[in-house]
């Protein structure tokens, strides 16, 4: 914790010149666009297998005919199909995951009063009048419209707007590629139900992680719906 505690540091005294003293705010978001640029070839691999996955739709609507009286052949058939076109159905899953580090990390630091045997000096840095550690429950102390109330409203604006983009990409390309029962892998079928409302969570997100942590998903989840419309 204590390297990446530095690392944060150094981005911010980077950026101290161009946020004062919003750096550290600044940092955590070009650190969030970092990991995302590292992850962008994966989410472009993800986005041809999953145009590679429609071009098999065709197919896998003949191994449904074919095995209509058989799901259990019929999932091995289009797993199989899968496996001869190298698509996997859970390629998007793994920018994901990689990111799923660097948030706990950003969680953590956020969360702890200490680092290693000293105080985490970090706490002490603010979003305009809203601490980096702080929650949405802390800033409803000064009001909805104070100053850290405007920070989160402005953070919940974002999200709202950025997931609703998504939620319409998700809808789109869950009509453009229909996933039908008992063709794919067990369950992916539901999972394709849920995923489009899937981003408004991030509202529930953000209002209960640290604002450090917080920065991080605005950025992360803004980032993913202009690469996934560049890519789609």
């Amino acid at each position: 914790m204590s390297v990446f505690a530095r690392l944060v540091e150094q981005l911010a005294d980077l950026l101290q010149p161009f946020f004062h003293a919003s750096a550290t705010a600044a940092a955590i978001v070009l650190f969030t666009a970092l990991v995302r640029l590292a992850t962008h070839p994966l989410a472009r691999a993800a986005a041809r297998g999953q145009r590679a996955r429609a071009a098999l739709q065709p197919r896998v609507a003949e191994l449904r005919k074919k095995h209509a009286r058989d799901p259990e052949r019929l999932q091995r058939a289009v797993l199989e199909l899968h496996t001869e076109a190298k698509v996997s159905p859970f390629s998007g899953l793994l920018p994901v995951l990689l990111q799923l580090p660097a948030f706990y990390l950003l969680y953590h630091l956020f969360s702890s009063a200490t680092i290693g045997d000293g105080p985490n000096t970090l706490l002490g840095h603010d979003l305009l009048a809203a601490p980096l550690g702080g929650h949405w429950t802390d800033a409803m102390g000064g009001g909805v419209f104070g100053g850290a109330g405007l920070v989160y409203l402005v953070l919940f604006a974002v999200v709202a707007a950025v997931a609703t983009v998504n939620y319409r990409l998700a809808r789109r390309t869950a009509a453009e590629n229909p996933v039908p029962a008992g063709d794919t892998v067990p369950g992916l079928g539901a999972v394709g139900k849920v995923a489009p409302f899937l981003s408004f969570l991030t509202l529930v997100t953000v209002a209960v992680v640290p604002l450090a942590a917080a920065l991080y998903v605005v950025t992360s989840t803004t980032w993913s719906a202009v690469e996934r419309a560049m890519l789609s």
